[in-house]
């Protein structure tokens, strides 16, 4: 079997703060930028790896969603605690520099961890945790 990971979905709440994030700070390539009724669904991924996307989503508009779910979807991302991803670079380092400088929202600084990965972890403007480790 043959399987591999074309996209990941994340929740946005504000598209221009999103781009910002994973294009102007993250370095992303722009693949799609989708607009209907009024919202923006955001393709993004890393240069030289067409296969592999982020899709960044307008929370809770799935069909099938009620509006309890919808309420504890908004809150949760208001805590960080929705969604998240796993990223790897070569340059850890030079990478937390870069979002600290930028004033990201930092988590966690780079550390070696017990389980044998060193990585670092920031916020997006939704709130999501993205994890970024040492390739």
């Amino acid at each position: 079997m043959d399987i591999s990971i074309n996209a990941s979905f994340l929740p946005q709440d504000d598209p221009e703060a999103a781009l910002g994030f994973y294009r102007d700070l993250l370095g992303f390539e722009v693949r799609n930028d989708v607009g209907y009724g009024g919202l923006r669904w955001l393709t993004v991924g890393p240069p030289g790896q067409p296969g592999t996307s982020i899709v960044l989503t307008p929370p809770a508009v799935d069909p099938g969603i009620t509006d309890d779910e919808r309420r504890v979807i908004t809150e949760m991302m208001a805590k960080g605690t929705y969604a998240g991803i796993l990223l790897a670079t070569k340059d850890l380092a030079g990478t937390f520099d870069r979002l600290q400088a930028a004033d990201a929202d930092i988590v966690q600084e780079p550390t070696d961890q017990p389980y044998g990965v060193r990585d670092c972890a920031v916020r997006d403007p939704a709130g999501n945790l993205i994890r970024i480790q040492q390739a």
